[in-house]
């Protein structure tokens, strides 16, 4: 590319590592493994110059291979570098004890999601202590829009920065409506839908706020109404509700988390 004065501007690519993300990237989108050959051409690359690639991707953990069958897959790898990093680490061990006594109390499970490259990630989850509950995979990944977690996340940020979150996210003729349900959402304080992909759960989303007032979290409760539920849904919805409270008073230092 030329810079000024017509002169090249200099190229700092580096191809090898350009292909590593490639391959990355692909794989995280992958439901099932690829072989090599599929991996070379959906990442628009030759057998020859994927090869290597895959030789030191495998080799540092970041992706594994079913040997039998050919087949490479996305490892954890990257999910636990990232929770070796110091804010989301320090997010979890600051949610955790609140998130365990609100599940001892409410004989339900709870999530801990936060905002992700334009999806919704579980950074955290405690398993309901009854015989039969709800449970969401630490590392699950769900779309910002169509969830409770995702949408009291949008709803609790500055209006310039939900803006750019519906903009990468391609709302589209949906806008409009996203917009009027985080309003919503602002004005009662959480989410409380149906859940899209589980009949018979209702997703409570609350606020984790950070010390600008930004949600830095949302704490979702998938409450489910069964004989094994001993409180009904308003004071489950107030007890989560103080619960995401107390995580954001830790983060702001206003309290200590204790187990």
């Amino acid at each position: 590319m030329a810079g000024k004065g017509g002169a090249e501007a200099p190229d700092y690519s580096v191809p090898a590592l350009e292909k590593a993300f490639d391959v990355i990237e692909l794989l995280a989108g992958q439901k099932e493994g690829l072989n090599q050959g599929q991996i070379s051409e959906a990442v628009g690359r030759s057998i020859h110059q994927i090869y290597r690639v895959l030789q030191a991707l495998e080799r540092r953990g970041y992706i594994f291979r079913d040997r039998p069958a050919g087949l490479y897959y996305l490892s954890t790898r990257m999910f636990e570098l990232a929770h070796r990093h110091e804010p989301l680490r320090g997010l979890e061990q600051a949610a955790l004890p609140s998130m365990r006594r609100l599940s001892d109390v409410i004989r339900q499970s709870c999530n801990l999601g936060i905002h992700n490259a334009g999806r919704v990630l579980i950074l955290a989850q405690v398993e309901s202590p009854a015989a039969f509950g709800f449970r969401v995979r630490v590392g699950a990944e769900f779309p910002l829009f169509g969830t409770a977690t995702g949408r009291t996340l949008m709803a609790f940020q500055p209006e310039d920065v939900a803006d750019r979150w519906l903009e990468a996210g391609e709302a589209g003729d949906e806008a409009a409506r996203i917009r009027t349900a985080l309003a919503g959402i602002r004005a009662t304080g959480h989410a409380e839908v149906a859940d899209a992909q589980q009949p018979g759960v209702t997703d409570l989303a609350f606020p984790v706020l950070g010390p600008f007032g930004a949600a830095v979290a949302a704490l979702t409760v998938p409450y489910i109404a069964t004989t094994y539920s001993t409180l009904d849904l308003a004071t489950v919805r107030r007890q989560a509700a103080d619960a995401a409270n107390e995580i954001g008073a830790v983060l702001a230092g206003a309290g200590q988390p204790s187990p």
